[in-house]
């Protein structure tokens, strides 16, 4: 994988009524794996969800050299009333799968997260954490180039976001692309090559990952450190 950029992002605006939530967002992202932080109703979540196509710009533009294929992960998982295994399958026939190929692709998906005992079980009985690994199982499925997750561990004990943690640097092993919002200092700075920073809807720096955690280069950035570390 090279380091040309894989999305330029150009004064991106969204306004909604009289409340402007992103700010002529301009920035280019070239690192496999990228982190957004930022204070809570920086505009975050809003970023990643115009990205993977969810929101419409008010205005602004994205512009992908290549076109990606992409699959999206929320804090909470939307569970279908059916099983893991048919969680996962329904991506996939979504994406147009045949039908032989849909089960065993499923299969080998929960296997890779460690669910493929509970294939059977229904979605919707399992605890939060592995609701949240069937999520990626499905997303993992569609071998997306592009994985957006957004907050994955937030409602998760710490023992279930260290695996979900395990799930996701799989995935950027295998040769996907990581673009991620976390609340979580110490994950952000395991998982990412570089952060992205926002605050109130604009893009304050973006910068490798150890030289914003030691040498931030903004004063919101170097209060957000301070702020957010025990």
């Amino acid at each position: 994988m090279n380091n040309s950029p894989w999305l330029a992002v150009e004064n991106l605006g969204l306004t909604e009524g009289a409340t402007r939530i992103l700010d002529d967002v301009s920035l280019q992202l070239d690192a496999q794996r990228t982190v957004v932080l930022g204070p809570n109703g920086a505009g975050k979540s809003t970023l990643l969800r115009l990205i993977h196509g969810l929101l419409h710009p008010s205005a602004g533009t994205l512009r992908w050299p290549q076109p990606l294929s992409q699959a999206m992960v929320f804090q909470r998982p939307v569970m279908l009333r059916t099983t893991a295994l048919a969680n996962v399958i329904y991506g996939l026939k979504l994406k147009g799968y045949a039908a032989d190929e849909c089960e065993q692709r499923a299969l080998q998906s929960l296997a890779r997260v460690d669910l493929e005992a509970l294939a059977r079980r229904p979605a919707r009985l399992l605890s939060g954490g592995e609701q949240q690994r069937v999520a990626l199982a499905r997303a993992w499925a569609l071998e997306p180039e592009l994985l957006i997750l957004d907050e994955p561990t937030a409602s998760l004990d710490p023992g279930s976001s260290r695996e979900v943690e395990r799930i996701i640097k799989a995935i950027a092993a295998s040769g996907a692309r990581i673009l991620m919002t976390t609340h979580n200092l110490a994950q952000a700075r395991r998982i990412a090559e570089e952060i992205v920073f926002i605050d109130r809807g604009r893009i304050v720096e973006q910068t490798p990952v150890e030289e914003f955690f030691t040498q931030p280069r903004s004063e919101a950035a170097q209060r957000f450190l301070q702020e957010e570390t025990p």
